[in-house]
């Protein structure tokens, strides 16, 4: 079964670590209304374009969800 965006996301989470996809894993963990079970690239788009202020480029999401693909296809 294929795990949800979400899931993959805080895989990716490190305090740590400035790279931007980590510090978006790190924003989207205190971010309480993340769609936690979605997989869909325009639900996410839509949901982050709305209320991602902590996102301060959707090149990061882009980043991020490539990053996500490629590991359900490994």
């Amino acid at each position: 079964m294929k795990q949800s965006f979400y899931r993959y996301l805080m895989t990716q989470r490190d305090p740590n670590n400035y790279e931007p996809v980590a510090q978006f894993a790190n924003n989207a963990f205190f971010d309480q209304s993340f769609p936690k079970h979605e997989g869909d690239y325009e639900s996410l788009s839509q949901y982050l374009e709305l209320n991602g202020s902590y996102l301060p480029s959707m090149l990061i999401f882009d980043e991020a969800y490539q990053l996500y693909q490629e590991s359900e296809e490994a």
